[in-house]
């Protein structure tokens, strides 16, 4: 069975029978493989800030079907109070992970569609549906990226990838991974090397179960030696997701700031392969909060210790790359290329 047709369970999904959502656990992989429920909004939150759920445009799902959870699990019977319950619930799953927009957005967009509800039952239902919509256009924007984005692969090519930007980071397929899925699905011949993304290891835990699941030839490498790599010719593009795009900037995995350097300095092209609902065009990267994550993820391995308790950590989870060093970013309106102010421009004019 090829990749396209394999028919598994989504990396997020809503199960309309229990009325909960369910989800791949990502921090039990490659060793375990388990669906997991979420029954309350305390629950998403926490799997969420665990990265049992991550990955941008999987976010914006979580955060749609955040929605969807609290409003069927509102026992609230006045509207106007169910909705200020409903925004409550949006603010604080916000707050579980402040960089990446996509969360936002898929909260934002089940807000609008259930204000205008005229009942509390139809308001339930509006949440449910919509956060449906999106989970199902996710995968319709994932095919449509990477059907334009293998047209940048060469026939015969080598990829560096960072962090885990495929099926596991969306609803399935993936954003830098589906361009790569799409390109052998072409026919390509496509080799990746597969950063593994310290401290929590998303390429080597993720990226190469998915790559190596679908029979993809995947080598992993650390975070160290792209750079060398690039130099010795070995690496003849790079592709990474985002988290957020602004006017000026990519955020992306702490990691990507300096494959972007590298690659700009051996003239390798850099692409960003990100749905336009990741882009946060109305900012600049000066007003970003870049999340930084717990001492604990650099100074333990498992049980054991790895740094001494009176050294200080910096942890963040996120960088943010100029766009000056990006070669052209892929969404499935099409691929844009510097200078990007016009192609912003547009993507802004249809949003409104």
């Amino acid at each position: 069975m090829s990749m396209s047709e394999r028919r598994e369970p989504y990396t997020i999904a809503w199960d309309a029978e229990s009325e909960c959502i369910i989800y791949i656990d990502q921090t039990l992989l490659p060793g375990r493989y388990e669906l997991m429920r979420c029954t309350t909004v305390d629950d998403l939150a926490r799997a969420i800030r665990r990265l049992e759920i991550r990955g941008a445009p999987a976010l914006g799902i979580a955060g749609a079907m955040g929605m969807a959870l609290a409003a069927v699990r509102s026992t609230e019977g006045d509207l106007g109070r169910f909705l200020d319950d409903l925004r409550r619930a949006g603010d604080f799953l916000k707050s579980t992970r402040p960089t990446a927009v996509n969360l936002s957005w898929g909260i934002d967009r089940v807000l609008a569609k259930v204000s205008m509800a005229r009942t509390v039952a139809e308001a339930k239902a509006l949440a449910v549906a919509e956060a449906n919509a999106v989970a199902e256009e996710d995968e319709l924007t994932c095919r449509r990226l990477g059907g334009f984005g293998k047209d940048l692969f060469p026939d015969d090519c080598t990829v560096l990838t960072h962090c885990n930007a495929g099926a596991l980071a969306c609803r399935c397929w993936g954003t830098a991974l589906g361009v790569i899925r799409s390109a052998v699905a072409a026919g390509k011949n496509v080799r990746v090397f597969a950063c593994e993304t310290r401290p929590l290891n998303q390429g080597s835990r993720l990226t190469c179960w998915e790559l190596a699941r679908d029979g993809i030839d995947v080598t992993l490498i650390p975070d160290s030696s792209a750079a060398y790599l690039m130099r010795k010719g070995k690496i003849d593009l790079v592709i990474v997701g985002a988290d957020r795009i602004t006017k000026d900037a990519v955020f992306n995995k702490i990691g990507t700031y300096m494959h972007a350097v590298a690659a700009h300095h051996h003239k390798i092209p850099f692409y960003v392969a990100a749905p336009v609902s990741t882009f946060d065009l109305a900012r600049v990267e000066s007003e970003i909060t870049v999340e930084e994550r717990d001492r604990a993820e650099l100074a333990y391995c498992g049980d054991r210790q790895l740094v001494p308790d009176d050294v200080r950590v910096l942890n963040y989870a996120f960088d943010a790359t100029p766009l000056d060093l990006v070669d052209a970013i892929i969404t499935e309106i099409g691929v844009l290329r510097p200078p990007y102010a016009k192609s912003f421009q547009f993507i802004e004019t249809t949003r409104s």
